[in-house]
């Protein structure tokens, strides 16, 4: 019997064998263009998170089709999970969105030591198992009406696999680009920004097929778009080549500048030291302040602008709480394409300020964010007083650009101090600062605007003090990121401690891809056709989104 279960162990070990971190290293002919696609195909996927308040309306009278089945005061959140007689408050599904990023961090910072052990491949699989299968958990969840199933379908499970996803490339993306850290970071996460972009108004063309005068169709809506996506994080993750020990692209070699600056070390530190770093908490806070802010905005962009100019949006001299039905619905149109204008800018912002890194530094770049950004949210007030739309407009869409650059710097920002031998797993670690960022910006901004309501101000001016308490937040980040030094050389690993996490790491000189006559895989370079197949496969996409997302932007203007 026990040599039985061995033999079964060894098979499955073998059949397993091609998701082994030994087994993605590429050889000298690999171009490393390859490897961004394939974080691209993993990151559009589970950038929908972003999108997913499309299904909340739907969902919100999945019972009552045309209206909903309101439920009675004797049934509150916890009722609403099991209840099968009453549809569910918008309320209560926007929790759904707080587990993914509370779950986008835990999961990343529980599991980025286990990334860099067994290599982006394995773990983008299994991102693609959880996030793929929780989306159709959720659909049963639909189909029974339990609410419960779809918290730990997509909120949980899903929420696992978004924050395994969204760590798998950072590590080996900042490998294959030493000359340019900051733009591969950036070219992956501007993905995921990007997902919503894409996942929104396919999720919207899907609904409205499926939906008969019975069904409203999330049910099927998730379980196509579960499919699809499962196809392309697959195909992202068996994408993933991690390059050999001590790889430089040809011809490089770092500057002199790169060199000497104490801000970018050679030397790596273990993920298990960062807790007690000072520089690590320095740069949490960085990231946390710079969300904070950010995200807070996000949610309430909306209702922010139509509250703010009311009839002025559509030629017509009345205040918000002034206007008709009709007119609400004009102005909400407008509004739709101001959210739209601002993820355009989120995603754009996640590229170009990533790359501008690596000619400023982190640093400076980050200072930047919070300078311009703390001038931009004190400025809002006035502009908003003025009547300009042109100045608000154009403040909140800076703003998002940062947040977004903000989140596409960091990686290389802990590169730079860290070093590169763990940082997807320190990213991971770092990556609780955006779950704390996801409760406190937009309890922040929806709580201080109920509370200035409340004291009776003009719907107008209930932003106002919002945005002196979000300067305030980026005066605070602005504080942390110029206390942030070079490392005392006693965090470092020595290089005896480098050599066992390398071994343990399964780090090889040499490609293990061989064929039968014994050359590597990727000993001849790679054939350019596949490199365009492989960028054409997530741009196309990636372009639909862009055009779908500019009609809606086109309302506004």
């Amino acid at each position: 019997m026990t040599s039985i279960a061995m033999g079964s162990n060894l098979d499955l070990e073998e059949k397993l064998g091609i998701l082994s971190k030994e087994h993605i290293v590429a050889g000298p002919g690999f171009n490393r263009w390859l490897v961004p696609p394939a974080a691209l195909a993993i990151h559009l996927c589970i950038g929908m998170a972003y999108g997913f308040s499309v299904f909340w309306l739907p969902l919100s009278k999945a019972l009552g089709i045309k209206d909903p089945i309101k439920c009675g005061p004797d049934v509150g959140f916890f009722g609403q999970l099991f209840t099968t007689t009453c549809d569910w408050q918008i309320s209560t599904l926007g929790w759904m969105y707080t587990l993914f990023f509370v779950l986008l961090g835990s999961s990343a910072s529980l599991w980025g030591g286990w990334l860099e052990r067994v290599g982006p491949r394995k773990v983008g699989v299994v991102s693609a198992f959880c996030w793929c299968g929780g989306m159709m958990f959720s659909a049963l969840g639909v189909y029974l009406h339990q609410f419960w199933m779809m918290v730990l379908g997509s909120g949980v499970i899903g929420g696992i696999g978004l924050g395994l996803g969204y760590i798998s490339p950072v590590s080996t993306l900042i490998k294959w680009f030493p000359d340019r850290r900051g733009m591969a970071a950036g070219m992956a996460i501007m993905g995921f920004g990007g997902g919503a972009m894409i996942g929104s108004p396919l999720a919207a063309d899907l609904m409205k097929y499926f939906a008969t005068p019975t069904d409203v169709g999330v049910m099927q809506t998730f379980m196509v778009m579960a499919l699809v996506y499962f196809v392309f994080m697959m195909a992202g993750a068996f994408g993933y080549r991690i390059p050999e020990s001590g790889w430089k692209p040809a011809g490089w070699t770092p500057k002199p500048s790169q060199v000497n600056n104490a801000m970018i070390t050679p030397h790596h530190v273990h993920v298990s030291k960062v807790w007690g770093i000072p520089q690590f908490w320095l740069i949490w806070m960085v990231l946390c302040m710079n969300v904070s802010a950010g995200i807070g905005v996000i949610g309430m962009a909306s209702p922010m602008l139509q509250e703010v100019f009311g009839g002025a949006l559509i030629g017509i001299p009345l205040k918000f709480g002034d206007l008709g039905k009709v007119q609400l619905a004009a102005i909400a149109g407008v509004a739709a394409g101001f959210t739209a204008l601002l993820s355009l800018f989120n995603i754009g912002g996640r590229f170009f300020w990533a790359s501008i890194s690596d000619k400023l530094g982190r640093r400076l770049t980050y200072a930047i964010f919070f300078v311009l950004g703390g001038v931009l949210y004190f400025s809002v007030p006035g502009s908003a007083a003025a009547g300009s739309k042109v100045l608000f407009v154009a403040a909140f869409c800076v703003i998002l650009s940062m947040y977004g650059g903000g989140f596409a710097t960091v990686p290389a920002y802990l590169a730079d101090i860290f070093g590169t031998q763990m940082v997807g797993a320190i990213h991971g670690r770092l990556l609780t600062a955006w779950a704390t960022a996801g409760i406190v910006g937009p309890v922040v901004v929806n709580y201080m605007r109920d509370y200035q309501i409340g004291l009776g101000l003009p719907r107008e001016q209930v932003y106002n003090q919002t945005m002196y308490i979000l300067v305030g937040f980026l005066v605070v980040g602005l504080i942390c990121n110029l206390l942030v030094r070079p490392l005392n050389p006693k965090w470092f690993m020595t290089p005896e401690e480098l050599a066992i996490e390398k071994r343990l790491a399964h780090e090889k000189v040499k490609a293990s891809e061989l064929h039968s006559d014994g050359t590597h895989a990727h000993d001849k370079p790679s054939n350019p056709v596949f490199v365009v197949l492989a960028w054409a496969a997530v741009g196309i996409p990636l372009a639909w989104g862009v055009y779908r997302t500019s009609i809606t932007v086109a309302k506004f203007f």
